[in-house]
């Protein structure tokens, strides 16, 4: 029984993800309603057939504090999807600060971007326009749906209303 299973809460926000068998125990036991199942496919037991899930809703609301990302190198470069900001590579990256720490810039993911080490040298102890240096985008806060999609993989097509990824 291996697969991921979105799970939704009560409103329909994606919580996190789970795995099939977690995902049947929840619905066998009245705590979530199966919203969508992948066709063809069944889980089988002598006695009854269900349908194997890819998203399930919890019937009972479940509150959760705002989910935060910790400001991490790793999730830094996870959010940049491990490229330089600047010229693109793949190699040799590092974390750079848009307005240097020196002139006041802060630890925060707005002015933090993955950069190779021959882009943050050139660049120093500038700010990017004073370098005539450009990024291929604008630093921001990640949400939690972001890294739930970075950890499956590929996402299934049904999973994409509830992740806003159409």
């Amino acid at each position: 029984m291996t697969g991921h299973v979105l799970v939704l809460n009560q409103d329909y926000r994606a919580l996190t993800i789970c795995s099939v068998q977690r995902a049947a125990i929840l619905v066998l036991l009245q705590k979530a309603d199966l919203v969508e199942a992948r066709p063809e496919r069944y889980l089988r037991s002598p006695s009854c057939r269900l349908p194997w899930p890819s998203i399930v809703r919890l019937k009972a609301y479940v509150t959760v504090p705002y989910k935060r990302i910790l400001l991490s190198r790793k999730n830094v470069l996870r959010r940049d999807r491990f490229r330089c900001q600047y010229c693109g590579s793949r190699d040799r990256l590092t974390i750079d600060h848009i307005l240097p720490k020196s002139r006041g810039g802060p630890d925060a993911w707005e002015n933090l971007v993955a950069a190779c080490v021959p882009c943050n040298n050139r660049k120093g102890n500038r700010t990017p326009e004073e370098a005539r240096m450009t990024l291929r985008r604008k630093p921001f806060r990640p949400s939690h749906i972001m890294f739930i999609r970075d950890y499956v993989g590929a996402v299934d097509e049904t999973w994409k209303p509830y992740l806003f990824l159409k």
